[in-house]
Parts: C-alpha cells; sequence; structure tokens
C-alpha cells in the first residue's frame, strides 16, 4: 500500500509540473517569448559549437529530415566566409543562426520572427538547471508550490465573492467571474492528469 501511494504521489508531482510549466510556457509563447528563438537558448548553444568544431551534426537534431539539406548548406557557406574577418564571420554566424531557428520553429508550426537577444525566462532556467543536475526535485517542488498557490488564490477569490454575490449584479458578475477562472483552472489541470494516464497506458502499450 505504501509503495502504491508513493507512486500516485509520484504521479501526482509530476502532473502538477507539468502543468505549471505548460501554463508558464504557454503564457510566455503567447507574448512572443520562445526559448528557442533566443540567443541563449539551445538552438543557437549548438549551432555555435558546430560552427567551433566545424561539424554541423549536432545542429541537425533540430529541424526534420526535409531541413537538413538546408542546414548543411547554410553551415557549408558559414565556414566558408568565416576566416574573412570578425565583421564577416558576425555575418555568417548570424546567417547560420537565423537558418537554423527558422527551420526549427517551422518544424513546430510555430512563426519565425527573428532572433531575439532577451534573457532566459525563470521558469526555463529553473528547467535548464534540472537537466543540468540530473534531477527535477528543486523544480518539482517550485513549481508544485506555484501550483498550490495558484489553486489556493482562485478558490479564495470564489469563496469570498459567493457571499455577496446575490446582492447587486455588478457583485454576481464578479462572483461569476471568479467562479469562471476557478473551474477552468481546475478543469485544465483534471485534462493534464488525464492526458498523463492516456500517455502512460500508450507506453506500456509500445512495450509489450
Amino acid at each position: 500500500m505504501k509503495s502504491l501511494l508513493k507512486n500516485v504521489t509520484g504521479k501526482f508531482a509530476r502532473v502538477m509540473v507539468m502543468f505549471v510549466v505548460g501554463l508558464v510556457l504557454f503564457g510566455f509563447a503567447e507574448n512572443g517569448f520562445a526559448h528557442c528563438d533566443t540567443l541563449a537558448g539551445p538552438v543557437v548553444q549548438d549551432a555555435k559549437l558546430a560552427l567551433e568544431k566545424g561539424d554541423v551534426t549536432s545542429t541537425l537534431k533540430w529541424v526534420g529530415k526535409g531541413d537538413e539539406a538546408e542546414v548543411k548548406a547554410a553551415f557549408k557557406k558559414t565556414l566558408a566566409v568565416r576566416g574573412k574577418g570578425t565583421d564577416v564571420q558576425e555575418l555568417a554566424d548570424r546567417y547560420f543562426f537565423e537558418t537554423l531557428v527558422r527551420l526549427h520553429r517551422a518544424g513546430e508550426g510555430a512563426p519565425y520572427t527573428g532572433l531575439k537577444d532577451a534573457p532566459v525566462e525563470p521558469v526555463v532556467a529553473l528547467a535548464e538547471k534540472a537537466l543540468t543536475d540530473g534531477s527535477a526535485e528543486v523544480m518539482s517542488k517550485e513549481l508544485s508550490a506555484k501550483l498550490t498557490k495558484e489553486l489556493q488564490a482562485k478558490h479564495a477569490a470564489v469563496v469570498k465573492a459567493q457571499k455577496g454575490k446575490d446582492k447587486s449584479v455588478k457583485a454576481g458578475r464578479k462572483y461569476v467571474e471568479a467562479y469562471v477562472e476557478y473551474m477552468h483552472y481546475v478543469e485544465g489541470l483534471h485534462s493534464s492528469i488525464l492526458a498523463e494516464g492516456h500517455h502512460a497506458k500508450a507506453e506500456h502499450s509500445e512495450h509489450e
């Protein structure tokens, strides 16, 4: 029984982390903060290393098979002119970065609006650090705490508004607004839990 409870708790914690990360990253995407199209993002970092080594292979994972030829061609052109001065090298490198990121974004079905020299968002930095550390424990605790705080705040807002919801139309609308926001948040969490369950079943079926 203890083993079962531990397993369920662990799965719920992972779901909460996925849900919070999804909400935060979706919000960033809506506002144009896509991690992969920043100069500090992993796509450009791999591109820089590839240029230093003179080997394009490590960048190909960021694009689909159909885009490999274009990436290789851009890489070859960039290498051909990199030694012709600092200014030329910067322009050539930028050309390769732009090409790789543009194709990567297109493969995700996302628009490309150019490379951004923007700082890494806190949640992305947290996720990257978890990968570097080889453990999701710190990230799990921080994001789970954020989820708990958000749920409690939205719940409290509904309870507070509920007390005076019938005193006036204005008060009633304030209650409805808080109620809808709360319910959508909970439904989103529930959908994530169900999706995690379906994903686990699919993985189990594949290994049978």
